[in-house]
């Protein structure tokens, strides 16, 4: 795993697909030691990201200062059992509880069946300081940034990132000026 990012438990949360910085610090990482951009293992971490839209946290608190807001609101409320959790979140797939964080930020909390890793987080939709983007424009601007990181970005240079993916060419203008929005977001 090139990110190295440590969630701890009983915590499920997917910092290259939600929060910001850590993007931001994932591809500094892959560009900048050369041994880690290796592409097929940036491809797989990317992998994890899906395929639908997600929205991601542009805060300041980072991903450890995220999971810690959690753990002590687990702590607080009495909830870091994995059954009392279940019972406070519920069970079904439409279940879910929304809390906020220090920053005013908000998140969601849904319980995940899985015996070490039960409290899944992730950013709320239109949530103070967050975005909300498709995958593939997420996976084609971080390959972009890792492999090609030109100023310039051309649709050629583009659909050569996307092809590291798997992904079509971009065939409509949208597309690409997504992608090249989200380019300047991870510069910025």
């Amino acid at each position: 795993m090139i990110s190295g990012n440590y969630i701890p438990y009983p915590l499920l949360f997917n910092p290259l697909k939600h929060h910001l910085g850590y993007i931001r610090e994932f591809i500094q990482g892959a560009t900048d030691n050369p041994a880690a951009s290796v592409e097929n293992e940036i491809i797989k971490e990317l992998r994890h990201i899906g395929g639908s839209v997600m929205d991601v946290y542009t805060g300041e608190l980072s991903s450890p200062e995220v999971c810690e807001e959690f753990l002590c609101y687990l702590k607080t409320k009495n909830l870091s059992s994995k059954e009392r959790f279940n019972s406070w979140a519920g069970p079904g797939r439409k279940d879910f509880r929304t809390i906020y964080l220090s920053d005013g930020s908000r998140w969601m909390l849904k319980y995940y069946n899985h015996n070490k890793r039960y409290v899944h987080f992730f950013p709320a939709r239109q949530s103070p300081l967050t975005f909300r983007i498709k995958a593939n424009t997420l996976k084609s601007a971080v390959l972009y940034q890792i492999f090609i990181g030109k100023d310039y970005v051309t649709e050629e240079d583009l659909n050569m990132a996307r092809a590291m993916a798997g992904l079509s060419p971009v065939k409509e203008i949208f597309d690409t000026e997504a992608i090249t929005e989200m380019i300047d977001i991870l510069r910025a």
